[in-house]
C-alpha cells in the first residue's frame, strides 16, 4: 500500500561505493548495471520501493563497502 508516498514507488537509482566490485556481483545486486569511474564502483538499476533500497544498501554494508552516494535518477 503506497498511501501516495513517493518513496513507496519504483525508481531508478545510482549508487556509488569506494573501490571496485567485480562484474560477477551483478546478479547478487538484482541485475544492477555495474560501471567504474576511477577507484569507484557505480550501480544503476531499478529499485521497487524504499524497503528494496534499504535491502540493497544493507548488502553493500554487510560487504564492508564504503558508500559514497545514493541518488534517485528516474
Amino acid at each position: 500500500m503506497s498511501n501516495g508516498r513517493i518513496f513507496d514507488q519504483e525508481g531508478i537509482y545510482e549508487i556509488r561505493i569506494s573501490g571496485k566490485l567485480d562484474q560477477t556481483w551483478t546478479e547478487w545486486f538484482d541485475g544492477f548495471k555495474i560501471t567504474y569511474q576511477g577507484n569507484e564502483t557505480e550501480f544503476v538499476g531499478v529499485v521497487q520501493d524504499q524497503a528494496a533500497l534499504f535491502g540493497l544498501l544493507t548488502k553493500l554494508n554487510n560487504l564492508g563497502l564504503p558508500l559514497i552516494s545514493v541518488q534517485q535518477i528516474g
